[in-house]
């Protein structure tokens, strides 16, 4: 019961990455409020992932190209991720995300060597559909939605790396990638400025003003650090291929639904439409590869996140 509680709230904290970036309202730069992000999530998991596995946080000697690989990877996730955030509606972010199982399969095909089954022709033809009802590109989205797609490819990149090298998101070396991610990132507090950071923002809603630093340490604590700290104690308890589906299910679901409570974004007919599809059929090919190959992960969390 206890994992499955604490599931829940790994899957809410994901979901915050878009209300985090935009409750910002952009006083600071996206790469730097991403970068701020990072180190606070950095901070986190190297106080806590040590914890988590009982293990003293050591540098990963003798791993140095994956953890930096990895990091640079999350960096460039992370990023663009925020970036399309700031471009378009919650829900068009997320959903168009999600075809990352499909670019999975694609890379994981080429590079690994995991065979098609003939299932996979029609799941592709249901996601595709669903891309198409989707429109992603309709005037005004087009770059945002367009970002979301390519930051989907970069995640199975990332993925299809970790599951290569037999990597898992449970170890403490994901906080020295989160400190490689943060490094990378570090100069844009001096191309795109370190932002507003003293502001102050009112909300007629709340009937009060607050920080706008308080959303980087959100968005780095919540949606990042506390993420991967629970993956982590999740995946000691349930099969990995479970969660993945979990989270490719749900998490898309619950982001929207923040967008619509607290920003009022409602997402047109076409994409909800659209969006079942593609998470339909997302959920049923990890649910094929998993099947296909046991014990492995296919999809993880962002922010890896995630995101």
């Amino acid at each position: 019961m206890k994992t499955w509680l604490l599931l829940a709230l790994i899957t809410m904290s994901e979901a915050t990455i878009g209300v985090f970036v935009k409750l910002t309202d952009g006083r600071i730069p996206v790469q730097t409020l991403t970068f701020y992000a990072f180190v606070c999530a950095t901070l986190f998991l190297m106080l806590a992932m040590p914890k988590a596995n009982k293990q003293p946080l050591e540098l990963p000697h003798g791993n140095w190209k994956d953890t930096i690989l990895i990091g640079a990877l999350i960096a460039a996730q992370s990023g663009f991720f925020n970036y399309a955030m700031t471009l378009v509606p919650i829900a068009n972010a997320v959903i168009f995300w999600s075809v990352a199982p499909f670019f999975t399969f694609i890379l994981s095909w080429l590079f690994l060597g995991e065979k098609a089954k003939k299932s996979y022709i029609f799941i592709f033809a249901i996601a595709l559909t669903g891309i198409i009802i989707a429109k992603p590109l309709q005037d005004g989205y087009l770059l945002g939605n367009m970002v979301a797609l390519g930051v989907g490819a970069i995640y199975a990149a990332m993925i299809t790396y970790m599951r290569h090298e037999g990597k898992t998101e449970t170890d403490n070396d994901i906080a020295w990638s989160m400190l490689v991610a943060a490094i990378i990132l570090s100069p844009s507090v001096i191309f795109a400025g370190i932002g507003d950071v003293s502001a102050m923002i009112h909300y007629n809603s709340l009937g009060l003003s607050l920080p706008v630093m308080l959303w980087p340490a959100g968005l780095g604590l919540i949606s990042i650090g506390f993420a991967y700290f629970g993956i982590s104690i999740v995946l000691k308890s349930i099969n990995a291929n479970a969660y993945s589906l979990v989270d490719i299910m749900v998490s898309p679901v619950v982001a929207t639904l923040w967008g619509f409570i607290i920003f009022n974004e409602v997402p047109p007919i076409s994409m909800l439409y659209g969006g079942v599809l593609i998470l339909g059929a997302g959920a049923w090919l990890t649910k094929e590869m998993t099947d296909s190959v046991p014990n492995r992960a296919v999809n993880t969390s962002y922010s890896a996140s995630t995101n």
